[in-house]
């Protein structure tokens, strides 16, 4: 999932300027590292991504009895 996620923010953030140096790295003798690496920064590219947006927000019921909580104690201390 980070892999794919990664491969797609690569996507957004610039494929069209590595698709013009296609030629070039396919003269390239040491092209099997450089797909390893591009597919490492493109895992760790997907987990952060994942990291930023995929944090699963509060629970509504949760936050929603904090909230009665404290207004509870607010209450019961202003009388």
């Amino acid at each position: 999932m980070a892999l794919v996620t990664g491969l797609a923010d690569l996507a957004v953030s610039g494929l069209s300027s590595a698709l013009s140096g296609v030629n070039g790295l396919l003269r390239r003798a040491d092209l099997g590292d450089l797909l390893a690496e591009g597919q490492e920064e493109a895992t760790a590219r997907g987990r952060l991504l994942l990291d930023r947006y995929a944090a699963a927000p509060p629970a509504h019921l949760e936050v929603l009895a904090h909230t009665v909580t404290a207004r509870g104690q607010a209450e019961s201390g202003s009388d």
